[in-house]
């Protein structure tokens, strides 16, 4: 009789979870909307987790299958997600009815990391809006132009150890690492008012820390997709993508610079310094560290991680391309003789190759797969084909716009595949269509600050460096099939040598 009991159990259980499973599949199908079928559990993202193709190009793959669809059903394992395709749809859906889809569906698990769960991505409704209010002004253009001395400091730091070590001769270098280094000091005093130099300290905790903790490696994009996907699984098995020693550290470096803020009446144009302002707005001490701490520690990571990542992609197509070298060089150049040998930021701003540059970098490589949106009201869309009908998407439904896709889609650009920037030069881009930072009033809140960090660095690295191929460098780029991030693979590796003559400035 137990044995029997427990085979019938099993079998309900079976049926049921059979059932569960089924119908997550067949949502799609129901509401009729174009679509890849799915297999079960992994919905379509079977060839990303075996290995065979890398996220980014899996969407773009799926993507291109549907070229007369306004949208397109995908399954991120179970969750069936609204993949809109069509630009002008996007736009209203991000900017017209932004209230109907205000949220992200965060990457961290607020039980798991209850700190950097707190950060202004994960953030939801009125919450989210206070604190885009509050952290606004830290990236306006007159704090900008104050960190501009702090940027260009830690990018002089960066350049005199490349050129004194590569020399005439030069040197290949792990791009990442390097400039991992750079973007590590520029948050780390930009955001938290320290000054670190990680060329002559490389074993700063600050940078060592980083460099363990916020690669996205295969082992961090497996707990960001079971805490997205799976979450009851995540809580169970207790798979923190941060964990308590990382947290606990930024915590102590948030409360000892407010503390030493507070009693030497030290003010900095950060975003420290702007939540301390508003100190007694909020609940009490302990709330107010950690979310302090919380906001401190995504632009950190954000910083650290996705703008290196950014910054070793412009190298790379600096490296493999000596034309668009020798055009950025003469803008350089040109900028060098104007200031006499000292940059300002009014100077690197109007540097206009240099913007078009990195935009094509960022068309070419936005740092993701996808920008997502997670329903709150009650939305009709209009039909994903001329022969269809509307559909209405509920709340906690989840859409993407796929920017990786659109970018390389040759309806909107010229031969996409390749790099030309150029094409920034001409005022013949579309905005609706080019979406490296997101879209609406959710667009990211440190673009420009991450623009500013990349032109800075490009600027002294050209001024005093060349940067050319390496043997190990592959030619044409490969993504890495293990990480959702966009990265190459086998890594950045460029030769580096100090340049043998440098601009006139008289």
């Amino acid at each position: 009789m137990e044995l029997f009991t427990l085979l019938l159990i099993n079998l309900t259980a079976t049926i049921c979870l059979y059932y569960f499973v089924l119908s997550k599949l067949i949502y799609f199908k129901k509401l009729k909307i174009p679509h890849l079928q799915p297999i079960p559990v992994l919905g379509n993202m079977a060839s990303f987790v075996f290995g065979r193709t890398s996220q980014v190009e899996l969407i773009q793959k799926i993507y291109n299958l549907f070229p007369d669809t306004r949208y397109f059903g995908i399954y991120e394992f179970l969750t069936p997600i609204v993949v809109i395709r069509d630009p002008e749809l996007i736009s209203e859906i991000a900017i017209k009815k932004f209230d109907n889809f205000c949220d992200h569906n965060g990457f961290v698990n607020e039980t798991l990391d209850p700190i950097a769960g707190k950060n202004l991505f994960n953030l939801q409704g009125d919450h989210w809006r206070e604190m885009r209010k509050l952290l606004s002004p830290s990236f306006t253009a007159s704090k900008l132009k104050m960190m501009f001395e702090l940027m260009s400091q830690c990018a002089e730091n960066f350049v005199n150890f490349v050129a004194t070590e590569s020399g005439k001769t030069g040197k290949t270098y792990n791009m990442k690492d390097i400039l991992s280094r750079y973007a590590n000091d520029t948050v780390a005093t930009c955001a938290f008012g320290i000054s670190i130099d990680s060329f002559k300290n490389p074993n700063n905790e600050f940078f060592v820390l980083a460099r363990k903790s916020m690669t996205i490696d295969a082992w961090v994009s497996f707990k960001f997709f079971m805490n997205r996907s799976f979450p009851s699984l995540a809580n169970l098995f207790k798979l923190r993508i941060f964990g308590p020693k990382i947290e606990n550290f930024f915590k102590d470096v948030v409360a000892n610079t407010v503390k030493a803020r507070d009693e030497q009446g030290i003010a900095r144009p950060d975003m420290i310094q702007l939540m301390m302002e508003t100190r007694n707005k909020n609940s009490g001490p302990e709330f107010e560290i950690n979310e302090m701490t919380a906001q401190a520690f995504v632009f950190f990571l954000a910083g650290f991680e996705g703008v290196s990542t950014i910054m070793c992609f412009a190298t790379h197509e600096i490296a493999v391309n000596p034309d668009i070298q020798s055009k950025l060089r003469e803008e350089i150049d040109d900028v060098l003789r104007q200031t006499n040998g000292k940059p300002t930021y009014e100077a690197i701003n109007r540097m206009k190759y240099l913007d078009a540059l990195i935009n094509e970098t960022l068309r070419l490589y936005p740092g993701g797969a996808f920008i997502d949106r997670r329903c709150v009201k009650e939305t009709e869309l209009p039909p994903a084909t001329p022969d269809g009908k509307p559909i209405t998407i509920k709340p906690g439904d989840t859409i993407w716009f796929p920017n990786f896709a659109l970018h390389r889609d040759p309806k909107y650009f010229q031969d996409p595949d390749k790099f030309d920037p150029e094409r920034f030069l001409n005022s013949s881009v579309d905005n609706l269509v080019y979406l490296p930072f997101g879209i609406g009033p959710r667009i990211c809140i440190g673009n420009r600050f991450a623009l500013m960090e990349i032109k800075v660095m490009l600027f002294y690295l050209l001024w005093f460096c060349d940067l050319e191929p390496d043997i190990k460098t592959r030619i044409p780029m490969v993504f890495e099939k293990k990480t959702f991030a966009i990265k190459a693979d086998g890594g950045f590796w460029l030769k580096i040598r100090a340049r043998n003559s440098k601009a006139s400035v008289t």
